[in-house]
């Protein structure tokens, strides 16, 4: 296997880049010089981040696609290597979801949620595989969450994509290493974020649509999947301390997170205000008017921009390295003492 060159712009492809953590990881993959091939249904969100990444210095390309289509995908990943040669890097990011209880979603609505949410992810990465693996070269990188493990009430169809994604991304994964390949595929788990997202869900909720607090940056995600592309060797990266906590509480209590979810999460994704019936959502089709939807939403005020779990997750090997010093001199000390 070569390993790449790092000083060398490399040739990415983002997918869901024209808003929230999609659009911040443009900006995050901007800064480095890289080139960016933009995929995501909305042309004037489009327009608008590849406006920003040539801003930054970086050569760009946009896709209009929809990656429920695997035809859009594999014609994605064509443009992208006609234009800029061999793909370096895909980021998979886009999704739909519906926020309202499982009763109250019909078949077609949950059904395009796992077209684009899980299978919109497995049709990138096979288009991306198709040419990565003829070179022994490639890393793409999953967005993922904490509901890829601990699903949460009014998001049925996203948890149970979110949960396809993960148990796909690890059977890929033992295929990778089973046959030797130097391509490598990781995922981020990130928390709660604030993007535009919440704003044109799908909602039948009484309230607007909210993220569950603690609530980060979406620029904190875009560097967590910066990181990831450019350390693909860990199996997955998790982001926000209210991650590792959920994730390891439903692993030791699931039963337990249950009942606390059957309490909380009800309220936590819905704020007093209630929520338009009429407003556009983007289940079915972009939204994707004069306005650029950026990456940010509407909670500013509460988010966070740091997470001490993303520095664990980067640096386990010098906390390993901590935990077993510690360990070496409790016992030297025991032993000192005994004698």
């Amino acid at each position: 296997m070569t390993i790449p060159d790092r000083s060398q712009p490399r040739t990415v492809v983002i997918t869901g880049a024209t808003a929230g953590i999609g659009r911040a990881c443009v900006r995050a993959f901007a800064t480095g010089g890289d080139r960016l091939v933009l995929v995501a249904r909305g042309a004037a969100g489009l327009r608008a981040a590849a406006a920003e990444a040539e801003a930054a210095g970086s050569p760009v390309r946009t896709v209009v696609a929809d990656v429920a289509d695997p035809e859009a995908c594999e014609a994605a990943a064509a443009r992208a290597e006609a234009e800029f040669g061999p793909i370096d890097v895909w980021v998979n990011d886009a999704f739909v979801s519906v926020f309202a209880p499982f009763t109250e979603i019909g078949p077609d609505d949950f059904r395009r949620v796992t077209e684009v949410t899980y299978l919109g992810y497995v049709n990138a990465t096979r288009a991306a595989l198709r040419r990565m693996l003829p070179r022994d070269h490639g890393t793409v990188v999953q967005v993922g969450s904490a509901i890829a493990y601990r699903g949460i009430p009014l998001q049925t169809a996203y948890s149970g994509a979110k949960h396809a994604i993960q148990g796909w991304h690890e059977a890929l994964r033992c295929e990778l290493l089973a046959s030797g390949s130097g391509v490598r595929v990781t995922m981020v788990q990130l928390p709660a974020v604030n993007t535009p997202q919440f704003d044109w869900v799908r909602n039948r909720m009484r309230g607007r649509a909210r993220p569950v607090p603690p609530v980060h940056q979406p620029e904190l995600a875009a560097r967590a999947v910066r990181y990831a592309a450019d350390h693909p060797g860990r199996r997955e990266y998790w982001v926000g301390t209210s991650t590792a906590a959920t994730l390891i509480a439903n692993a030791i209590a699931p039963g337990l997170l249950d009942r606390y979810l059957a309490r909380t999460g009800i309220r936590a994704q819905q704020d007093e205000q209630p929520h338009r019936r009429q407003a556009p959502d983007n289940l079915w089709a972009p939204v994707d008017g004069a306005e650029d939807h950026g990456a940010h939403g509407r909670f500013d005020a509460e988010a966070r921009d740091r997470s001490a779990q993303l520095w664990a997750s980067q640096h386990h090997g010098v906390l390993a390295a901590g935990g077993a010093a510690v360990l070496l001199g409790a016992a030297a000390g025991a032993l000192a003492r005994g004698r």
